[in-house]
């Protein structure tokens, strides 16, 4: 499956954008947590403000949002953001956070790459800029090993993803055209029996025997494994270098414009969130379930959180000609005509960050402001 770095130009049809927001955030796997859930972080008396009081980040209670979970976990951001208090919201769609984002409820989000798309294209360019990257991976194909002990044996079975348009059902559907199989993204028949169901309810409809397997994300895809499913295929392993964006950071192009100081606050934080992660896995793991249990009333059982966790990489990259190819992918697919993402990155203040840390400068693949 190799990821195509084209840059898409022609903007998206208004019949394809329903099909786009359908998708999930790349993130929101059955999370229980409200989109009203809020939590202000402690500021320090004496803290010094920057141009605002406060900066209100949005993300979703899963371990593919683990750079915002630890992040506020341990403090990270707030300490960089000195004065201006953090304030937090969950979300559990991406719909639901480009939507506060555009009522400005929130200013920066932890997203996912389909809702990025989306926002940037429903507002013709105009909502949101991506300022940085997070995550990696963490989507695998799971199968039932008594029905499925090749990738060849999918064919004729049923395969769960989660939302019809959605990341993984995108990359789901452009790897069986790579193999040759005809199936009808619209309605999931075919070669293959594409069955989009809730990642909430996965795990039972595999236990049913409804589906025979899944092509989902974190930690569903554990989750199976625990009730005895396979893994078969790990995503990444279709991409170079075994990288694809999974959760990216969104700012309103506003707040962007208004406080560029407390955007680069916020990406320094996460700067230092991902290396204090990479540099400490079993500590940052335990944090990020420490926030997960806070977050929805329970963490993750070992033998779900263990896999889970090893499977993400954390990062700054947003892995930009990624976020092309998945676009190119839905293309394909027949979900959307191609979209102009030309200006959906802005990374000149996370590279001026990365600079001051001695770190090397990420690309956005021609698709940056220009």
């Amino acid at each position: 499956m190799p990821a195509p770095r084209t840059t898409l130009r022609r903007s998206l049809a208004a019949a394809a954008l329903p099909l786009l927001a359908v998708a999930l955030t790349a993130c929101g796997y059955g999370s229980e947590a409200k989109d009203d859930d809020t939590k202000k972080s402690d500021v320090a008396a004496d803290a010094k403000k920057l141009s605002t009081d406060t900066v209100r980040i949005g993300y979703f209670p899963n371990l593919t949002h683990a750079t915002a979970l630890v992040g506020d976990q341990e403090g990270l951001f707030q300490k960089e953001l000195g004065g201006t208090q953090l304030k937090t919201s969950q979300f559990n769609a991406g719909p639901s956070e480009i939507e506060a984002l555009n009522a400005d409820s929130i200013d920066i989000g932890f997203i996912g790459p389909s809702p990025s798309i989306n926002g940037f294209t429903k507002s013709k360019g105009k909502s949101l800029r991506i300022i940085a990257g997070s995550a990696s991976g963490g989507v695998k194909l799971v199968v039932n090993p008594k029905k499925i002990k090749t990738l060849d044996d999918l064919k004729g079975k049923k395969i769960a993803t989660p939302q019809l348009g959605n990341t993984q059902d995108v990359a789901f559907l452009n790897w069986i055209s790579e193999k040759g199989w005809k199936v009808d993204a619209q309605s999931g028949k075919g070669d293959v029996s594409v069955v989009r169901t809730d990642n909430k309810v996965t795990p039972d409809a595999y236990k049913s025997g409804s589906i025979d397997g899944a092509w989902v994300p974190e930690p569903t895809a554990s989750k199976l494994v625990a009730e005895g499913a396979k893994e078969l295929l790990d995503e990444s392993t279709l991409w170079p270098d075994n990288k694809f964006v999974i959760t990216n950071i969104i700012v309103s192009q506003k707040f962007l414009s208004e406080h560029p100081d407390v955007v680069e606050a916020v990406l320094r934080g996460s700067v230092k969130t991902n290396e204090w992660i990479n540099a400490n896995p079993d500590k940052a793991k335990a944090s990020a379930n420490a926030a997960l249990e806070k977050l929805t009333g329970k963490p993750l059982p070992a033998d779900i959180l263990d896999p889970a966790w090893k499977s993400i990489q954390i990062t700054d990259d947003p892995l930009a000609a990624t976020l092309d190819a998945q676009a190119e992918h839905a293309v394909k697919a027949g979900l959307l005509e191609k979209p102009d993402l030309t200006g959906i990155y802005d990374l000149k203040p996370l590279n001026k960050v990365l600079k001051v840390a001695g770190k090397p400068k990420v690309a956005d693949a021609g698709l940056g402001v220009k």
